[in-house]
């Protein structure tokens, strides 16, 4: 296959830059002939993903995706900082890895995030690429300006997460950005929502996040007996909560209520799983309070959960959070905040959905479940564990995306 003339970083033109709206307004482009660097369909697809977190929900979503294009036969590349587990991971599937330096923060490194970027893409040559989270969304765009085929997953929109003008400006770059963007990719009706009512408008693919079902299967009590046995645990009713320790994650919203959870429950536990920015904050608060324990990052994620009597996941905004759905797939309660996704991930009779913030109800859904588990987290378990094999099976949503790159590289050639 030829290459196409290089993607060299070119800002964008604010001018000329359309809104939301324009996309449906334009008549239909006239078709063209396939450009000699098109890739024909039925060939073995390159597949470039680039993605700034290397950790948790984004990683984990990236890399099932990976494992599914590369089960196709699909030649899959990934662009990557190595600081995570995601690049390792990748090349140990059998795709080839490239590091690429890429900051979480929106601004920062940019040009060189651009140079670097734009010599991966030169090497790789891809047929389509995935941009995972704003950052990549945000770098990967600028370089390649609708000139190779794309497809952007926010993972949770970047104006949600900041305030003032770093979200006013966030909101109007994703707005312009779209002209960019062949396909954004969202995971919850309410986060395609959100985007649209501001304004971020185009070509949608609805994907709600999915979890591997044999990675976590059902876990009944006596497997709780079993993981707490392994990890050293006692009896006493425990709530886990796993994430990167931010401000977005809630984990500060959890320690300022169990005071009181533990008023009611005196025997129970909180064990925080997960490292980030606030965990030297929060070892302080935490260090000060009975039962807390915070645990770092672990390898043994499926055996906390499958201890655990309830997960909680306080989160202050979410695409749509994939512990809640490995928590219901392992058959354990949710007591989640009511962000976006959790009201399509988090159904009736499987735990509890609650204002964010560190109200009173939080306190009643943590201290009801873990006062009485058998009684009121179990039957809650299995309702979610139904739910997730229904709707959220990792399996169904591979083959979703897998579709959607083929039509859009059809589209593409007749466009």
């Amino acid at each position: 296959m030829s290459v196409p003339p290089p993607d060299e970083p070119v800002a964008p033109d604010a001018e000329d830059a359309p809104t939301g709206d324009d996309r449906a307004s334009r008549p239909a482009r006239p078709a063209r002939p396939a450009r000699p660097w098109d890739p024909p369909v039925t060939a073995r697809m390159r597949v470039l993903h680039v993605s700034a977190p290397t950790t948790e929900g984004c990683a984990v979503v990236a890399l099932a995706s990976i494992r599914a294009q590369l089960a196709r036969g699909w030649n899959v590349t990934v662009a990557c900082p190595s600081d995570g587990w995601l690049g390792h991971e990748a090349r140990a599937l059998g795709a080839q890895v490239r590091w690429w330096s890429a900051r979480r923060e929106p601004t920062r490194g940019v040009p060189g995030e651009l140079t670097a970027l734009a010599a991966v893409v030169r090497d790789v040559d891809p047929d389509l690429v995935h941009l995972h989270s704003s950052k990549a969304g945000l770098v990967g765009r600028l370089l390649l300006r609708g000139r190779r085929t794309t497809v952007f997953q926010p993972h949770g929109w970047s104006f949600l997460a900041a305030t003032g003008t770093t979200g006013r400006l966030a909101l109007a770059w994703e707005r312009r950005a779209m002209r960019w963007t062949d396909q954004l990719v969202c995971v919850s009706e309410e986060e395609h929502q959100v985007a649209a009512d501001r304004g971020v408008r185009g070509p949608t693919l609805m994907l709600p996040n999915g979890v591997d079902l044999q990675r976590w299967p059902l876990r009944d009590r006596e497997d709780r007996l079993r993981a707490r046995a392994e990890l050293g645990l006692d009896p006493s009713p425990l709530a886990v909560c796993v994430g990167r320790l931010t401000e977005q994650k809630g984990q500060r919203d959890l320690l300022t209520v169990w005071p009181q959870v533990r008023d009611r429950v005196p025997q129970a536990r909180l064990a925080l799983i997960g490292d980030g920015p606030d965990r030297a904050d929060l070892d302080r608060v935490a260090s000060q309070l009975p039962g807390v324990s915070l645990l770092g990052n672990r390898s043994d994620v499926a055996t906390w959960l499958s201890a655990a009597d309830v997960v909680a996941v306080p989160s202050h905004w979410e695409g749509m959070a994939l512990v809640p759905l490995e928590a219901m797939a392992s058959g354990r309660s949710v007591v989640a905040a009511r962000v976006t996704g959790v009201a399509e991930s988090v159904p009736e009779g499987a735990g509890a959905v609650v204002p964010v913030g560190p109200g009173p109800a939080l306190v009643d859904a943590l201290a009801d479940r873990l006062a009485d588990p058998a009684g009121t987290a179990d039957p809650e378990g299995l309702v979610g564990h139904q739910h997730v094999v229904a709707h959220h099976d990792a399996t169904t949503s591979a083959e979703a995306l897998a579709a959607s790159y083929l039509r859009l590289l059809v589209g593409r050639r007749v466009d």
